[in-house]
Protein backbone atom coordinates (compact mmCIF):
# COMPACT_ATOMS: atom_id res chain seq x y z
CA UNK A 1 0.00 0.00 0.00
CA UNK A 2 1.49 3.23 -1.04
CA UNK A 3 1.46 6.65 0.81
CA UNK A 4 0.25 9.70 -0.34
CA UNK A 5 2.69 12.99 -0.26
CA UNK A 6 0.19 14.93 1.88
CA UNK A 7 0.35 11.99 4.57
CA UNK A 8 4.23 12.07 4.77
CA UNK A 9 4.69 16.02 5.14
CA UNK A 10 1.62 15.49 7.96
CA UNK A 11 3.99 12.70 9.43
CA UNK A 12 6.29 15.12 9.30
CA UNK A 13 5.11 18.03 11.11
CA UNK A 14 3.16 16.01 13.36
CA UNK A 15 6.86 15.47 14.81
CA UNK A 16 8.51 18.72 13.66
CA UNK A 17 5.54 21.94 13.83
CA UNK A 18 8.14 24.04 12.54
CA UNK A 19 9.19 22.19 9.51
CA UNK A 20 8.90 23.54 5.91
CA UNK A 21 8.48 20.66 4.24
CA UNK A 22 8.32 19.68 0.47
CA UNK A 23 7.75 16.29 -0.93
CA UNK A 24 8.01 15.23 -4.69
CA UNK A 25 7.14 12.05 -5.86
CA UNK A 26 9.78 10.64 -7.96
CA UNK A 27 8.17 7.64 -10.33
CA UNK A 28 4.64 8.57 -10.37
CA UNK A 29 3.94 5.49 -8.06
CA UNK A 30 3.46 6.60 -4.56
CA UNK A 31 6.63 4.53 -3.29
CA UNK A 32 9.32 6.49 -4.01
CA UNK A 33 9.41 10.24 -3.05
CA UNK A 34 11.77 12.82 -2.07
CA UNK A 35 11.47 15.37 0.98
CA UNK A 36 13.27 18.51 1.90
CA UNK A 37 12.42 19.21 5.20
CA UNK A 38 13.98 22.15 7.45
CA UNK A 39 13.18 22.32 10.60
CA UNK A 40 15.75 24.43 13.83
CA UNK A 41 15.01 20.76 15.59
CA UNK A 42 18.04 19.99 13.16
CA UNK A 43 20.46 22.83 14.39
CA UNK A 44 24.13 21.13 15.21
CA UNK A 45 22.72 17.95 14.24
CA UNK A 46 25.03 15.82 11.82
CA UNK A 47 23.17 14.69 8.70
CA UNK A 48 22.64 11.12 10.01
CA UNK A 49 21.28 12.35 13.26
CA UNK A 50 19.14 14.68 11.00
CA UNK A 51 17.57 12.10 8.88
CA UNK A 52 17.29 9.72 11.91
CA UNK A 53 15.01 12.43 13.41
CA UNK A 54 12.50 12.33 10.01
CA UNK A 55 12.65 8.34 9.86
CA UNK A 56 11.60 8.58 13.27
CA UNK A 57 8.61 10.84 12.57
CA UNK A 58 7.53 8.69 9.86
CA UNK A 59 6.68 6.14 12.59
CA UNK A 60 7.70 2.73 11.05
CA UNK A 61 5.93 3.33 7.64
CA UNK A 62 9.93 3.18 6.10
CA UNK A 63 10.43 0.35 3.99
CA UNK A 64 6.95 -0.90 4.39
CA UNK A 65 4.08 1.46 3.25
CA UNK A 66 6.83 3.70 1.81
CA UNK A 67 9.45 1.93 -0.23
CA UNK A 68 12.24 5.25 -1.04
CA UNK A 69 12.30 8.28 0.78
CA UNK A 70 15.54 10.85 -0.27
CA UNK A 71 15.79 13.49 2.17
CA UNK A 72 17.39 16.53 2.41
CA UNK A 73 17.70 18.09 5.83
CA UNK A 74 18.46 21.25 7.23
CA UNK A 75 18.37 23.91 9.67
CA UNK A 76 17.17 27.47 8.67
CA UNK A 77 19.34 29.73 7.85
Amino acid sequence: MAMQAADIERLIIESLPDAKVEIRDLAGDGDHYAATVISEAFRGKNRVQQHQIVYAALKGRMGGELHALALTTSAPQ
